[in-house]
């Protein structure tokens, strides 16, 4: 009687879903029933939640049902794989434990996989299978729900269930179209098996009102084996774009059925369709003589067809499943663009409503999100094992190391590490170098960042000495050119109201002046970092550059800066023969130059010798955050300049190993101190804390920086001292 109980009340937690509600409250809806221990979210899942990242749910009836040990695992893991390299994040679902797992871990995945008893799930299923602890492998109705509650809004699979062959006297009806019909999520397949009765299927689904489109240039609804059945689908999408706009659309209209998307099998694969399609009718004739039905049916005759075509047939199914995770990450990288640009309004029925906030702060039309605008860069850096280089063709002994960066991607990345969300706009091409930039990007808002087709991500090497320093760089960030005032003009609503936008100096000149209209209009404050002496200027060769809050170069980009202010060429001057004090006095009438030119506030670092803060307030005044006053002619004259050394007597572990990331984490952790409201003093130090975190690494943006460890608590106990008052 116990069982009967606990059956029922899971059974009714489930299907009181407010499926209606689920665009604006799945995110009440996914808290819920985390917090009713039903729906385990991966951590990697819960990521890629929180920052908007394009998620691909992936059922798991392929694995315990579907394909024979080993390649079931192997499958399901390459299937992870492609989601990932596409820019997603997989999220397979199953039934573990008395919970229903939404993204496993890789023990997970190898449990089910060797699973001799897991239940065929379905949404029958579910409350059974929970309730008593089972292991399930998730049926596309199954997964649809958990994806629906988890916020997932894309889901791939290899093919639907439909109307079985005699269904219409039989009425054996998958529940996958039933589901497709009442909740929103996009199905990305290869058609309905061609076991099935595959134009009553059509017919059934228009009866639901689920949307059916064929992807690419076929108008024929797939077959699963075979790229086109005799019959023609109602719609065709053309490209991933598209599919996301008909599912959004699908969203604004608040249907509450799916979209089917149907992926023909590639040619390549479809090779062998009519064999298949001959051991598909023996297999049937087997299956009714063997009296096989429900459930059973289907994975009995995928079984038989693999027996009788020894093989072939298990090959064209992972093919087209692995073909349908790259269109279905495709469609859900698409998709969460139109959500960054649109999800942030609020309202929903009802009266409820969720948002994307930074730190709960809200208004009243969109979420008040940190915009950063800027380069995603493949890096590539080269260490040479001495400190002397040998030049004129002699090969340096040394060491060679791949990793991600850019200027934009790396305060991006830091300031998501800091537990700062901020809205990351870039462009990668569709190349390795994008596909790797982006998989290493999971912790991060990723929604907003352009493939662009055709083009090579940008990339960059670092030639370093053995004490870590600079001495040759070489970049090719042609691509950057791409973001134009009309990419970035997506996000204008986005940009206007944001507590502080910052950009870096390898985007266009004119796609500066439009971030700094749209901000100076809005009173938004900017964070200008320069990248690079020849980029410094970038902002003061128009107007845009009286529209900076925020500056953060070093001496030589100073200098490049104050030339162009001034209208003359810059100096050439060898830093080595000057002492710290004679840089100080230069900077001084450097800095006073500019801030009578409208800037607020200049970070100027100076390598080991620490970093000066120039203002024109006092030290103690809080830095302008959501709001800036400008053209204050009462604050156009430098009134503080502190001196801050570059470490604390409290050294952190590691040796000095590069630089190369130091001034981006240095800007990204100040940033994220004005961000959460911290006297200046914190932010500075908190910078200070960022940047000796990264040269202990080759990683720009190394793992160990991590919120936990900036408190004001270990931000002040890290730096218990005071710095030096020049002014």
């Amino acid at each position: 009687m116990v069982y009967c109980q606990r059956s029922w009340k899971v059974a009714r937690k489930l299907s009181s879903i407010n499926f209606a509600a689920a665009i604006g409250n799945h995110g009440i809806v996914c808290k819920h029933f985390i917090n009713t221990g039903i729906l385990e979210l991966s951590q990697e899942v819960q990521k890629a939640l929180k920052y908007g990242s394009p998620l691909v749910a992936l059922e798991s009836t392929i694995i315990t049902h579907g394909m024979p040990y080993p390649f079931n695992l192997r499958t399901a893991q390459s299937v992870e794989q492609i989601v990932r390299d596409g820019g997603g994040v997989p999220a397979t679902v199953a039934v573990f434990d008395g919970k229903i797992h939404v993204g496993l871990t890789t023990n997970q995945l190898e449990r089910l996989a060797t699973c001799k008893d897991a239940l065929k799930t379905s949404r029958r299923d579910l409350a059974w299978s929970v309730s008593q602890g089972k292991v399930g492998g998730t049926t596309v109705a199954a997964t649809m729900i958990a994806a629906h509650l988890a916020g997932i809004r894309i889901f791939v699979t290899g093919g639907i269930g439909g109307v079985h062959r005699g269904g219409h006297n039989s009425m054996d009806i998958s529940s996958d179209l039933t589901e497709l019909g009442r909740t929103p999520v996009a199905v990305v397949c290869a058609g309905a098996k061609s076991i099935l009765d595959i134009g009553r299927t059509l017919e059934y689904l228009e009866t639901q009102g689920v949307t059916v489109a064929t992807y690419g240039d076929s108008k024929y609804f797939p077959a699963f084996f075979a790229p086109a059945s005799p019959y023609l689908s109602p719609c065709n999408i053309s490209n991933a774009t598209e599919a996301a706009q008909v599912f959004a659309t699908n969203e604004s209209l608040e249907l509450n059925s799916g979209v089917l998307i149907a992926v023909p099998i590639p040619e390549c694969n479809a090779k062998d369709s009519i064999q298949v399609e001959h051991a598909i009718q023996e297999a049937i004739a087997e299956a009714e003589h063997k009296v096989q039905v429900g459930k059973d049916v289907t994975p009995y005759i995928l079984k038989r067809v693999n027996e009788i075509t020894g093989g072939k047939a298990l090959e064209a199914n992972i093919a087209l499943v692995k073909n349908n995770a790259k269109v279905g990450t495709e469609i859900s990288v698409e998709y969460s663009k139109i959500r960054a640009q649109k999800s942030y309004r609020i309202g929903s029925k009802g009266g409820n409503s969720t948002q994307h906030s930074y730190r709960g702060r809200q208004s009243s039309k969109v979420a008040r999100r940190p915009v950063v605008v800027g380069a995603s860069i493949y890096d590539l850096n080269v260490m040479t094992y001495g400190t002397d280089v040998i030049y004129g063709g002699t090969t340096n002994p040394g060491s060679i190391q791949q990793g991600v960066g850019g200027v934009g991607r790396n305060i991006a990345d830091c300031l998501s590490r800091l537990d700062v969300d901020p809205l990351f706009i870039s462009v990668v091409g569709d190349d390795i170098e994008g596909q790797s930039l982006m998989s290493q990007s999971n912790h991060m808002d990723t929604s907003c960042i352009t493939v662009l087709i055709g083009e090579r991500t940008a990339s960059y090497c670092a030639g370093l000495n053995g004490s870590g320093d600079v001495f040759l760089g070489v970049g090719d960030a042609k691509i950057c050119d791409q973001i134009t005032p009309e990419l970035v003009s997506g996000y204008k609503e986005v940009i206007s109201q944001a507590p502080l936008v910052c950009i870096d100096g390898n985007i266009p000149r004119d796609t500066i002046q439009y971030v700094c209209d749209v901000c100076n209009d809005h009173n938004i404050p900017i964070w200008y970092e320069p990248t690079c002496a020849l980029k410094a200027i970038k902002p003061f060769e128009t107007n845009a550059g009286k529209f900076l809050t925020y500056v953060s170069p070093n001496l030589r980009e100073l200098r490049q800066m104050y030339a162009a202010v001034e209208g003359h060429q810059p100096q050439s001057v060898h830093d080595e023969d000057m002492s710290l004090t004679d840089i100080i006095r230069e900077c001084h009438h450097l800095c006073s130059v500019l801030i009578s030119h409208g800037l607020h506030c200049i970070i100027l670092t100076l390598g080991p010798d620490g970093i000066l803060v120039c203002r024109n307030t006092e030290p103690e005044d809080m830095f302008p955050c959501s709001y800036v006053t400008r053209r204050d002619e009462s604050a156009m004259s430098m009134a503080s300049l502190l001196h801050y050394p570059a470490c604390s007597e409290v050294h952190l572990p590691g040796e000095v190993v590069s630089v190369s990331g130091a001034g981006d984490c240095l800007a990204s952790g100040v940033m994220a101190g004005i961000l959460q409201g911290h006297e200046p003093d914190i932010c500075i130090k908190g910078g200070l804390l960022a940047a000796n975190h990264s040269i202990r690494s080759l990683k720009t943006v190394p793992d160990s920086i991590r919120s936990q460890d900036f408190s004001v608590e270990s931000i002040k106990n890290w730096a218990p001292w005071t710095p030096a008052c020049i002014l």
